[in-house]
């Protein structure tokens, strides 16, 4: 019979003690603790401008250009060109689905729900796509419904609890 022994690296491990919980800081020089003196004494020098705005500014002042420049690489054949302006220039399409009539009674059972939308896939008056996504509504639509019995038989059966004790 064999047993298991322990390798020594194993003999003395303890787990790691959790980081020390520190006060969240806001925005700021972290090393700089209130009442201590400011790193920056005299703040921000006003009238200068920030470097973001400027390049923001600059790309501004110059888009006509960029986008001259981008069209005619596009005409000319760049495809990574014609593909910029597209995605800039063209919405995206977005499927939808058809508008569909058949023969649904919402008041049956959820198995015969569904079995009518199968119904009408097999009869072609109903897109297999479309079909797939009314019986997934059907499924959320039964969950809902299964919960809301689940809470009203918790709040009878705790009323039940409540008056007997």
């Amino acid at each position: 019979m064999t047993t298991a022994i322990q390798p020594p690296w194993g003999t003395d491990w303890k787990p790691a003690p959790p980081p020390i919980a520190a006060e969240p800081r806001g925005p700021g020089n972290p090393a700089w603790t209130p009442g201590c003196p400011s790193p920056n004494p005299k703040g921000r020098p006003a009238g200068l401008p920030d470097k973001r705005l400027l390049a923001t500014q600059a790309a501004l002042d110059e888009i006509k250009a960029i986008v001259q420049m981008l069209v005619g690489r596009a005409l000319e054949g760049d495809v990574n060109a014609a593909s910029i302006v597209l995605a800039k220039v063209l919405p995206s399409v977005k499927a939808q689905a058809e508008k569909v009539a058949f023969d649904f009674d919402p008041t049956a059972p959820i198995s015969e729900q569904v079995a009518q939308v199968l119904q009408a896939v097999s009869e072609g008056k109903l897109a297999a796509d479309v079909g797939r996504l009314i019986c997934d509504s059907i499924a959320r639509l039964a969950d809902v419904r299964a919960t809301e019995e689940l809470a009203a038989r918790i709040e009878a059966l705790e009323e039940a609890r409540d008056a007997r004790g």
